[in-house]
């Protein structure tokens, strides 16, 4: 995989923002830094990006040298090792700037809030999982929403399996459904090789999956690095 015309690196490339704070993994923070440092050493580290933390606890991240995005549970007074913010809409937007991803509620009203965000050059963020999976329909009017008001979004929660299965979304699956402007994806069997993402014998190759990770699905945030990983060398995709 050192091609660049190998459709797998723009797809999968920084893909995974590593959360091994968070549920369901929740583990310590000596913990987390440690697996963070194995998921940067492994071979596939191509994929990772940033490391997400909360503000409330980046004294525990003293003297590490890592890129981070910032999850605003507490007053936060900057860090340079901060490329991005994460907040709630329910927060408010105020004082919220820069390279800031704010979680949505979804359902009705979803596109407004995507069109204040796209006003204020604010990004979005969708949970996929966790304590309630949302209806394909609903994500899907969430990416096609974002789409239409040129918003790029990360998701998260529930999202570190590469495909949808019951009562489960895939990335790939979310990868498709931008790529192919179609919800319909999210449900479906996909396909990545090294020529193109594939589905309903449609192919997207690796200037549009590129486009698409730059204008639309930026990132996936995972509470395990190794897990997707694992599942994508199963499917023969690594």
């Amino acid at each position: 995989m050192t091609e660049s015309l190998d459709a797998r690196r723009p797809a999968l490339a920084r893909l995974i923002d590593h959360a091994p704070l968070f549920p369901p993994a929740s583990l310590p923070v000596p913990d987390a830094i440690a697996e963070d440092r194995r998921a940067r050493a492994d071979e596939h580290a191509w994929m990772l990006a940033r490391l997400v933390w909360p503000a409330s606890q980046l004294d525990g991240l003293e003297g590490e040298d890592r890129a981070l995005s910032i999850l605003l549970d507490a007053p936060f007074r900057g860090d340079p090792r901060a490329e991005a913010v994460e907040t709630r809409w329910e927060a408010g937007l105020e004082g919220v700037g820069g390279e800031a991803y704010v979680e949505l509620p979804l359902g009705d009203g979803v596109e407004e809030k995507i069109a204040a965000l796209a006003e204020r050059g604010l990004r979005a963020k969708v949970r996929c999982g966790g304590a309630e999976v949302p209806a394909a329909q609903e994500l899907g009017r969430f990416l096609a929403a974002c789409r239409e008001a040129g918003v790029p979004f990360k998701a998260t929660a529930g999202l570190h399996h590469p495909l949808a299965t019951a009562g489960r979304h895939g990335f790939l699956n979310v990868l498709a459904a931008c790529a192919f402007g179609d919800a319909a994806a999210l449900n479906e069997a996909v396909e990545l090789d090294a020529a193109a993402l594939r589905w309903r014998g449609r192919a997207a190759g690796p200037d549009e999956l590129a486009r698409v990770r730059r204008e639309q699905l930026v990132a996936v945030g995972s509470c395990s690095f190794f897990e997707p990983v694992e599942e994508l060398r199963e499917l023969g995709v690594l």
